[in-house]
């Protein structure tokens, strides 16, 4: 890694989904898992709060403290804890929807996901770029277990075939279509239930060593 923040060949691919599960999961230490809860619950609330004008004033000192905090230990991405600790929900990276998987090898995954205030579309119902951006990660996942490779979208599809609920355990699963070469074709579904909220296809692509 330079130092400014560019990578270099041996570090490429070491970012994202992992195909090599044994990583270290002790990054962030114990309660990292907590902290993540604790900021998911905190873009809740500043989604759906109408704070005074005090109340800002507070919130922006405190968050300058915070922010001056960690940006004190802030490190590149290749070893950051977030996206990297696949003991907890979406591998703790607060920026995708949390998700569980109960299933996960070659021939697919299965998810649990639940969307919350946060993920807000209009009228309690899910914004459509989030069910876009669990899927893309979960299909991520397949294309890599699929062909021990990291992957990245070449493209992806998504149709919302009904309303996808927040505070709901939604189910996702994936599979593959076919693969042709370095192409790995894919599905997806979300089901509330029994009914189907959604599902996608798309095309990921194995990298090759190196390749950004």
């Amino acid at each position: 890694m330079s130092e400014t923040g560019a990578t270099t060949q041996d570090d490429a691919h070491e970012g994202g989904f992992r195909t090599d599960m044994a990583i270290n999961t002790d990054r962030g230490g114990p309660r990292y898992g907590e902290f993540v809860d604790a900021v998911r619950l905190f873009m809740d609330r500043v989604r759906a709060a109408e704070p005074s004008e005090e109340l800002v004033d507070r919130m922006i000192a405190s968050l300058a403290l915070m922010n001056d905090e960690l940006g004190a230990v802030a490190i590149d991405e290749w070893n950051a804890p977030s996206g990297t600790r696949i003991d907890l929900p979406a591998r703790g990276n607060i920026t995708l929807p949390p998700y569980e998987v109960s299933k996960a090898d070659e021939t697919g995954v299965e998810a649990t996901v639940r969307f919350s205030r946060f993920h807000l579309g209009g009228n309690n119902a899910a914004h459509g770029g989030y069910i876009g951006l669990a899927f893309d990660d979960l299909l991520g996942m397949t294309g890599a277990l699929s062909s021990g490779k990291v992957t990245r979208t070449a493209y992806l599809t998504v149709n919302y075939r009904s309303i996808t609920p927040l505070y709901r355990d939604l189910t996702v699963r994936t599979g593959i279509d076919r693969i042709d070469g370095r192409k790995i074709f894919v599905t997806a579904t979300m089901h509330d239930g029994d009914r189907l909220c959604a599902e996608a296809d798309g095309l990921f692509v194995a990298l090759k060593p190196g390749q950004p």
